[in-house]
C-alpha cells in the first residue's frame, strides 16, 4: 500500500511545538557509575505537536477522518510548514474540541517513523 500524504484543509495554528524523543540504554553499575549508548540507528525520533485553532465541522472531520484512517500505526508524510522536506510520521494521539458557534479545535501529537 502506498504512503499517504497528510494535507489538512489549513495549516495548523502559530505555536507548533517540537520535542525530541530519544531512546537511550543505561546500565547501572555499583557507586553510582552508569555507562549509557545510543538504543539503535534511529534513536533521536522527532515528536511534534500541532494545533488546529478555529476550524469548520467539515475542515475538522477532515483532519480527523484522516487520522482514524491511518489507525495510529500507519505512517504518512507531512511536511511541518516551515520546514524544508516532508518527513513520515504517525499520529496516535489527537482530540477534537467542540468550540461554540460550531467550531472546533484540534490537537495532535505526530512520532517520526522510521519503518520502510
Amino acid at each position: 500500500m502506498p504512503i499517504q500524504t497528510f494535507n489538512p484543509p489549513v495549516k495548523p495554528s502559530a505555536g507548533l511545538r517540537s520535542k525530541p524523543e530519544i531512546k537511550i540504554a543505561k546500565a547501572s553499575f555499583g557507586d553510582g557509575y552508569t555507562q549509557s549508548s545510543p538504543d539503535g540507528i534511529n534513536y533521536v525520533r522527532q515528536v511534534v505537536e500541532l494545533t488546529w485553532d478555529v476550524l469548520t465541522a467539515s475542515q475538522a472531520s477532515s483532519i480527523t477522518t484522516f487520522f482514524s484512517s491511518q489507525g495510529g500505526y500507519l505512517s504518512f508524510l507531512y511536511q511541518i510548514p516551515g520546514d524544508s522536506m516532508q518527513i513520515k510520521y504517525t499520529c496516535d494521539d489527537w482530540s477534537d474540541t467542540h468550540l461554540s458557534n460550531g467550531l472546533h479545535k484540534i490537537t495532535a501529537t505526530f512520532r517520526q517513523s522510521f519503518n520502510l
